[in-house]
């Protein structure tokens, strides 16, 4: 089993060194699965002992509490944290996507239960609708119970009208035999008491059989009051029909308009995607020029440190060699003439001069060489170290070595200057001694003047380093530049994400939009299906109801007409049944 543990080392005596232990921190349960190991666990073992004390390390125990193996826990830990960063950069990712799949889920729910109590709604108005028809139906039944009462009547009328009819020519029949009678001058003639008691029984029961329009006439007033309240009632459906499939249409024309507006907004997408991935084309370019003069800034550099070895080497060969000189130019006409104990005295404050300077350059070489040393020491330590304490010492390293570059460039020129004064004193020395009639040692020995090659490699030196200077401030002006360029990206790809996410829920409602209309639009073909045939219905019924309120008109005024030719019948029977006197010639 893998564990996480730190080295501990404790003293083991005067001549002993000390006895390295492993502090059980953490154990790894799965890949991504550390726990942590309470109290103070320690396993022994002889290969901690190569590790410095505290270090990290992991190492892997058997089932007996031995350990088998140990390796540094650095690397390991970077990895694990990085992975354990990358880890939560995927949680978040899933927790934004749960809590807006959260969000879609509640919006979806709230649109459903609106759905429902629409769907509800509806379904009240079309069993309220049902009931309507119900009654309705049941009310024509009732009306055309009534029309066939009505009809049956009116036969009844015919065939009294028919009896009537009969009654009038037997009437007609007996008025003309009557009229024959008196022509043939019979003194006394009328009807006898049995024909009038007939004729008197027919035109009672012509008079009882006229119909009663008046009951029928309020029958039919009730029907006509019944068939307007559901008339009434259509109408309100009929406008709620109206009503929905108005909204129906302007729903219409809102999902047409969204449509447009997304269709539109994908093409505006698309094309800032476009230029995002030019810019990011462009960023890629930028980033390889700002490589390519990262690199050759690096190759100037590396240049300029082969010139400054140079320029060392040549100062040391001046130094170690009195053939080699450096900066040989002074005025020998003037010091010739210039009196010998002035010469004497300027060479010897050349050589005080020299002396103190000697002296500065080499406390400044052995506080280099000091330098040099810390900087070896901090690699030693850093190869040692945990990642912990090695962050910190990496950043003591780039002191150290900033500081032994700032030290080194100011050396340089001090080196320089100390091989010219040199250079100056061997000359005056040399001029003195010959005046003095010393003989110079060096005087027939030719001298090497570096003056001139040191002057070209400081000047090649100065141009390069006027070149690194420019690189660098290029290479820091395009790092600027790629860090805006980089930062407008990366604001812009996620502008472009959130509208894409935007562009998908404004896609995902209009869907549900289409969804509810068509269902709209189902629900106005259905409640047009079920009101069309009940208005047709009570169409085709009210045109009866008039036809028959026509009818019961002329049953009336032919009833009218019948009970006035009755009334005239039996005053014609009453004057015939009463006996006449004739005054005989």
């Amino acid at each position: 089993m893998l564990y996480l543990a730190e080295v501990l080392k404790k003293s083991g005596g005067f001549i002993g060194g000390g006895k390295a232990e492993l502090k059980l921190l953490a154990c790894q349960r799965s890949e991504q699965n550390w726990v942590a190991i309470p109290g103070d666990e320690t396993l022994p073992s002889d290969e901690a002992n190569s590790y410095a004390a505290g270090a990290l390390v992991l190492a892997d125990v058997s089932n007996a509490r031995q350990v088998t193996r140990l390796q540094e826990a650095g690397r390991p830990l970077v990895s694990i944290l990085q992975n354990f960063s990358r880890l939560q950069e995927k949680f978040k990712t899933q927790e934004d996507e749960i809590e807006q799949w959260k969000q879609s889920l509640t919006y979806q729910s709230q649109e459903l239960n609106r759905r429902e109590m629409e769907m509800e709604t509806r379904r009240e108005e079309l069993q309220q609708m049902e009931e309507d028809f119900e009654h309705f139906e049941q009310q024509r039944q009732e009306l055309e119970a009534l029309q066939e009462e009505i009809n049956q009547q009116r036969e009844s009328y015919d065939r009294n009208r028919q009896e009537l009819e009969g009654a009038w020519e037997h009437l007609r029949g007996e008025m003309r035999r009557f009229e024959e009678q008196q022509c043939a001058a019979q003194p006394a003639v009328g009807l006898d008491e049995e024909k009038a008691r007939s004729l008197q029984a027919l035109v009672s029961q012509l008079a009882g059989a006229v119909p009663a329009v008046a009951a029928l006439r309020e029958q039919v007033n009730g029907a006509f009051e019944i068939l307007n309240q559901h008339q009434e009632q259509l109408g309100h459906h009929w406008q709620t029909l109206e009503q929905q499939r108005s909204q129906a249409q302007q729903q219409q024309t809102e999902i047409d308009h969204k449509a447009q507006t997304i269709h539109t907004q994908w093409q505006d997408w698309h094309r800032a995607q476009e230029a995002l991935e030019q810019a990011r084309a462009e960023l890629k370019a930028q980033q390889r020029i700002l490589t390519v003069k990262q690199e050759y800034a690096q190759l100037v550099s590396v240049q300029l440190q082969n010139q400054d070895e140079l320029q060392q080497l040549l100062y040391r060969a001046a130094e170690n060699s009195d053939s080699v000189k450096l900066g040989l130019d002074v005025d020998v006409e003037a010091l010739e003439k210039m009196p010998l104990d002035d010469l004497q005295r300027i060479t010897q404050d050349l050589e005080s001069e020299l002396v103190k300077l000697s002296q500065f350059v080499g406390s400044q070489e052995e506080e280099l060489n000091l330098k040099q040393d810390e900087i070896n020491e901090l690699k030693v330590k850093i190869e040692a170290a945990s990642d912990f304490d090695r962050l910190n010492l990496e950043n003591d390293l780039t002191d150290e070595e900033d500081g032994y570059q700032m030290l080194l460039e100011t050396l340089v020129g001090q080196r320089r200057s100390l091989q010219t004064r040199k250079g100056i004193l061997s000359q005056h020395q040399s001029i003195l001694r010959r005046r003095q009639g010393i003989p110079d040692p060096d005087g027939h020995a030719s001298v090497i003047d570096l003056g001139p090659i040191v002057s070209q490699v400081e000047n090649l030196r100065q141009q390069q380093a006027a070149e690194l200077q420019q690189l660098e401030g290029q290479i820091t002006q395009m790092q600027a530049t790629i860090q805006q360029t980089e930062q407008m990206v990366t604001s812009q790809a996620v502008e472009q994400e959130n509208k894409r996410s935007e562009l998908k829920q404004l896609e995902f409602d209009l869907t549900e939009q289409k969804v509810a209309l068509a269902e709209g639009q189902g629900q106005v073909k259905l409640y047009e299906g079920m009101l069309q045939p009940v208005q047709d219905a009570a169409d085709a019924f009210r045109q009866k109801l008039e036809a028959f309120v026509a009818s019961l008109d002329e049953v009336e005024t032919t009833g009218n007409q019948q009970q006035q030719s009755v009334a005239e019948m039996q005053q014609l029977i009453t004057s015939l049944t009463t006996t006449p006197e004739f005054a005989v010639s």
